[in-house]
């Protein structure tokens, strides 16, 4: 069943189908919603985050809106910055888990190499009683990984 923030997260993403841009306010999304500000916020700083492809900027005055947009890249610069900046030589379970979802959503991936990766990538794969190798080992097979997915699917 999805929740509240899936829910608001699914709202502001079909807005965006139209357009790679968009200028909503805090408060009438709650309103619409039903919910306080706050979640709004919660949705805002968690699922539309520079990890998932997006830059969210507030607009102070005027009832506090805010302007969302999708950031484009050129595909293959997107790959290169994702394997050496993003993920880099250690990763934690949520920031790949956040790739892996502006991957999906991209289209770069499906929803079933997503369930994979992340499968193969999560706490319960990676039993290594050093924490600091964990996240290592992780970065590693997320990298491997997302170069397999995206050269085959060319």
């Amino acid at each position: 069943m999805a929740t509240m923030t899936d829910i608001i997260e699914n709202f502001i993403k079909e807005l965006m189908k139209e357009s790679n841009s968009i200028q909503i306010q805090r408060n009438e999304l709650a309103s619409l919603f039903s919910c306080v500000p706050s979640q709004i916020n919660y949705v805002l700083t968690t699922r539309f985050t520079l990890d998932r492809g997006y830059f969210v900027e507030s607009k102070q005055g005027g009832g506090g809106y805010v302007q969302i947009a999708k950031i484009q890249q050129n595909k293959k610069d997107y790959i290169k910055d994702l394997l050496n900046e993003k993920i880099g030589d250690q990763i934690s379970f949520k920031r790949a888990k956040d790739i892996v979802e502006n991957l999906k959503d991209t289209e770069l991936i499906t929803e079933r190499e997503s369930k994979i990766i992340l499968s193969s990538i999560d706490e319960k794969s990676l039993i290594i009683p050093i924490c600091d190798m964990k996240e290592k080992v992780r970065a590693s097979i997320l990298k491997n990984l997302i170069i397999l997915l995206i050269n085959t699917g060319e």
